[in-house]
């Protein structure tokens, strides 16, 4: 899912990528390479993924109703199909960014346990 290219990348845990993808589109329509490509920006170049791991969640979490797409003409004149994050994929986000947020609370918790 994630490719680690220094000791400096993040790993991505199971179930992150739709969360990630989510917020990605959620600045705006984009394609998948514009996904990858901005998840890799917003985290701060931490953060890759991969190709073959990303068009199996976009495909999954498209059937959900979490994003719809479109097929337009790109910059290069070549078709490309954009995404786009929909009513129910916004709820969705939300639900998906709270939980993390209490996940990594807890997990702060146990760290300074002492």
């Amino acid at each position: 899912m994630a490719k680690q290219k220094t000791d400096q990348k993040a790993d991505l845990l199971q179930g992150t990528l739709d969360m990630l993808i989510l917020k990605a589109v959620s600045l705006g329509p984009l394609h998948g390479y514009g996904i990858i490509q901005r998840i890799r920006q917003i985290s701060g170049e931490m953060l890759e993924v991969e190709q073959g791991s990303l068009y199996p969640a976009l495909y999954r979490i498209e059937q959900r109703g979490w994003v719809s797409s479109q097929w337009e003409k790109g910059e290069t004149g070549r078709r490309v199909k954009l995404y786009t994050l929909t009513k129910v994929g916004r709820a969705q986000l939300e639900v998906e960014e709270a939980s993390w947020d209490r996940l990594a609370l807890a997990i702060a918790k146990v760290r300074q346990a002492t």
